[in-house]
């Protein structure tokens, strides 16, 4: 799956101008380490996702316009690849890592993850080199309205180190409330819509817990599942207009997009670890999570 994703890459970024000025634009795109010894996290000044970060995405602005991610609405020159009977793989032509995907479901329905976690690991364990992600409603997704997940390169996210130094199940490597879970593909589904649902119990969150999902396959053939469980869209500096940072799974996986230049400069990993523990859920929620699911801090 993972070469006929590469030509799929190469042969889209010839046939379709958008991609080719994406792929170009985060080529010169500039990163920064916040960290001490390459360890992160990362911030990366992307202008192209202005629009995404800044996304309005109540009913009202959404009803306002077509799904970009509908068939009948996608770019012209845009072609995907076929996943089970319920995927397309769709290249992002304003992408924030080196081969991002956009895996868009064929029915046009709500952005939900309660019931999917088994074809998120799915497309993580077929898509080699890659992580798969979830981005929910309320937590990052400027498509609410259609059900999609996002791959990308891998090693893109200074996340993956830090969780194989951890044991699990919790993980808190810049502020951000982390549920990690490892195993194999039926007990890591198994184990987190479980924790959906404790936390469906936990928080009055509706239609369902509002979450962030990231994947994918270790070398050694286990999954990798880290779910940031959230008790906040964006950060107050956000809609104070001090800070264009509106956290997303790369985001809190260690690599926060910043399309404003001023923003890029000026971060730092205090900042960040502010804004993290912020839009993450509360330390005594999570810590009641960790033991509904027979775990410890």
């Amino acid at each position: 799956m993972r070469a006929t994703v590469e030509e799929l890459f190469l042969r889209q970024a010839e046939e379709w101008p958008l991609l080719a000025t994406g792929v170009a634009a985060l080529a010169g795109a500039r990163t920064r380490d916040l960290g001490r010894d390459g360890a992160g996290p990362l911030v990366r000044h992307i202008p192209h996702r202005a629009a995404s970060t800044t996304a309005k995405v109540d009913p009202a602005s959404i009803a306002r316009r077509p799904c970009f991610l509908c068939r009948e609405n996608l770019f012209p020159e845009q072609r995907g690849l076929p996943f089970g009977g319920d995927w397309t793989l769709l290249c992002n032509p304003f992408p924030i890592v080196e081969r991002h995907l956009t895996i868009v479901h064929r029915e046009h329905r709500d952005q939900r993850i309660g019931g999917r976690l088994g074809d998120l690991l799915d497309l993580a364990g077929a898509l080699e080199g890659l992580f798969v992600l979830y981005n929910g409603p309320r937590c990052g997704a400027s498509a609410p309205d259609h059900l999609h997940f996002q791959a990308g390169a891998l090693g893109e996210l200074p996340v993956v180190p830090a969780a194989a130094r951890a044991s699990g199940p919790a993980l808190d490597v810049w502020g951000a409330r982390t549920l990690l879970l490892r195993g194999a593909r039926e007990s890591v589904a198994a184990e987190a819509e479980r924790a959906l649902k404790l936390l469906a119990a936990a928080l009055p969150q509706e239609p369902e817990p509002w979450v962030n999902v990231v994947a994918w396959q270790a070398p050694d053939g286990t999954f990798v599942l880290l779910l940031y469980p959230r008790g906040k869209h964006r950060p107050e500096a956000f809609h104070r207009g001090e800070l264009v940072v509106s956290p997303a799974a790369v985001d809190l996986s260690g690599l926060v997009v910043a399309p404003v230049e001023k923003d890029f400069e000026r971060l730092t990993a205090a900042d960040l670890r502010s804004v993290f523990e912020e839009v993450t859920i509360g330390e005594e929620v999570f810590a009641r999570l960790l033991g509904g699911l027979g775990g410890t801090q």
